[in-house]
């Protein structure tokens, strides 16, 4: 921030949609075109989260509360933000804090609601102490964690969260009483490979041999891959992949998380940053994956299918996402969470960062305890997976 002496303000937001997308755009990884030293991460865009909020999939009704965090100057600029929701569950944010709220709970307090800065229903690390380019992001971020944690105690709420943080906003969490928790996810790292053959020649034999084999399986059966981007996404592609998409969610998790209306406002508002990669037999679409398109990294979020072949699913969310990021030279690939399988297909585990405010002293003890041993776990965990990758030892280093 400027050192010459200026109020700021810190306030919340109900709706993203008080700040102006231009405004938005302005802050460090949520705009493609700004030139930020911060790479574009799509699930901060104002086009991706206006578009849970106004399709509904965000809202009170759905346990997600709208409270972003903004700081502004005394011309009402916006300096920094904290996408935040005020929760009454804990569903849609794969760091899971179930057990503390059962713990809580029996011991007579009332878990829910919580702060929860993330990106619903997405796994993905990004900006969570955002701030703007072209100033010092270090007071903003502080601003930010602060902000969150007095509005967590003059609420009453019992905690609050941050997931999926970028490991140079720790320190400021950590200063505001934040508890650090680490997971593990499974990336893929492209080592500047010039076609998925270049890939294939780091591995092991045996490993080469048996990727080849599951990419021609997987679609003999008279299937061919597309990939579909930007003008490509009608609403008739959209129609599709979303039956696809409710078939797979309904039997995983009971109640998909995302509406219809939902893939319409991204397909308006950011279809150059999603790429779909569709499964076509007999000239008809039977599975496919959305995936999102950072300026270093391929997310890839969700899959369905409405027939079954065997490894159809790896060749549409790992090979085929590898392909697409040796064909535009990203850097990585992250497939969202879970899944040791992933690490034969050539992806490594890596750690991933959250932080925790517990506002009761007891609750706090406890939980600091688990994580201080949930941290050596982690550790040891992805050292031994990493030492059982697939790459010839002679590889690529991590």
């Amino acid at each position: 921030m400027p050192s010459d002496p200026v109020e700021y303000t810190l306030r919340t937001i109900a709706a993203l949609t008080d700040i102006p997308p231009s405004e938005w755009e302005q802050l460090a990884g949520a705009n493609r075109l700004n030139f930020s030293p911060n790479a574009y991460n799509p699930f901060v865009s104002h086009a991706y989260l206006s578009s849970l909020e106004e399709s509904g999939t965000v809202s009170a009704d759905t346990g997600w509360m709208q409270r972003h965090l903004v700081l502004e100057d005394d011309t009402g600029r916006l300096l920094g933000a904290m996408p935040s929701y005020i929760k009454s569950h804990s569903m849609g944010e794969y760091v899971f804090d179930h057990a503390w709220a059962d713990a809580y709970e029996r011991a007579g307090g009332n878990y829910y609601p919580k702060l929860q800065s993330s990106i619903p229903f997405t796994p993905a690390t990004g900006p969570r102490l955002m701030a703007r380019t072209g100033i010092d992001a270090d007071p903003v971020r502080h601003a930010l964690a602060a902000g969150a944690r007095t509005l967590t105690e003059r609420l009453g709420l019992s905690s609050a969260h941050a997931t999926f943080v970028p490991e140079e906003e720790l320190p400021a969490l950590e200063e505001e009483g934040f508890l650090h928790r680490t997971d593990q996810q499974f990336h893929f790292t492209n080592q500047g490979y010039g076609s998925y053959e270049e890939f294939l020649e780091t591995l092991a034999s045996r490993k080469r041999k048996n990727l080849k084999k599951e990419r021609r399986t997987s679609v003999e059966n008279g299937i061919d891959i597309e990939w579909l981007t930007g003008s490509d996404l009608t609403e008739s592609v959209w129609d599709t992949f979303f039956a696809f998409y409710m078939d797979t969610a309904g039997r995983k998790w009971g109640r998909p998380y995302l509406n219809r209306k939902f893939f319409s406002l991204i397909g308006e508002r950011m279809a150059d940053d999603i790429l779909l990669v569709m499964a076509k037999r007999d000239n008809r679409y039977i599975a496919g994956a959305i995936n999102f398109i950072g300026s270093d990294t391929l997310y890839g979020r969700h899959w369905g299918c409405v027939e079954d072949h065997p490894f159809l699913h790896f060749e549409i969310c790992y090979h085929q996402a590898i392909d697409f990021a040796i064909d535009r030279r990203l850097t990585t690939v992250e497939a969202g969470a879970q899944g040791e399988h992933k690490l034969a297909r050539g992806y490594l585990p890596i750690t991933t960062h959250s932080a925790h405010f517990i506002a009761h002293p007891g609750l706090r003890d406890a939980v600091a305890n688990y994580l201080e041993h949930e941290r050596r776990d982690v550790e040891v965990v992805s050292e031994a997976l990493t030492q059982h990758g697939p790459f010839r030892k002679s590889g690529p280093s991590d």
